[in-house]
This record gives C-alpha cells, structure tokens and sequence, in this order.
C-alpha cells in the first residue's frame, strides 16, 4: 500500500496499490508473472475474491493479461501508462489534499526540500 492510501480504501484497492507500487519499482516487469490470487491472499490475509477483483481492475485497464490455466502476466507498455496514470492520480486526488495540507501548516518549499526522511 502506498503511503497516501487511506486506511478507510476497501481493500481491492488497497491491494491494487500494493501491486501497482511492485510493478513501478520493476518487482514485475513485462512478461513477469504475478503471485497467484490464493498466494497473494494468503500473503496479505486477504479473501481470494477481493485479490480477484483487484487483479480484474488491471486486466480491464489492460495492465495484465490471464494466461488460461497458468495464471496473470504483464503486459509490454503496462509499467509507463501504468506511471501516466499513477502520476494522473497523484496530482488530481492526492496532491491537492496534500498541498492544502502544507499550506495550512504554514510549511515552505524550502523546508520541505530541506527535509531529512529519517
């Protein structure tokens, strides 16, 4: 889960964060398999109807491809139009949030570029 999802997502798409994150930082490139939906489950203790659904939304976005009988793979292109629309997401949904947020804090540009992540 990124860290700008909120806690109160249904878990579909909690759990479609956890997968798009492991596609943009390569854990899976074209051609790779994702977990199995009972293996992703069990690893994240949840119901194999909603990892199903989570991995639905990436095959309707034309991120994944099931393979009859031997599971999900990425598609070739999947990892830049999955950033484009990440990047379309962060700046429409979270950015503003997060800049309201700044500015009510009073914080600068400065600081926050100046900022250690411990």
């Amino acid at each position: 889960m990124t860290a700008l999802e909120h806690e109160d997502s249904p878990v579909y798409l909690k759990l479609r964060a956890i997968i798009a994150s492991a596609i943009l930082r390569g854990e899976y490139r074209a051609g790779d398999q994702l977990p199995s939906v009972r293996a992703l489950a069990a690893e994240h203790g949840a119901n194999p109807l909603t990892v199903a659904k989570a991995y639905q939304s990436f095959q309707d976005d034309g991120y994944v491809e099931v393979r009859r009988g031997v599971g999900m793979f990425v598609l070739p292109g999947a990892v830049e139009r999955l950033k484009i629309a990440e990047r379309d997401r962060f700046l429409t949904s979270y950015w503003p949030k997060v800049r309201d947020h700044i500015a009510l804090l009073g914080l600068s540009a400065h600081e926050l570029l100046d900022r250690e992540i411990a």
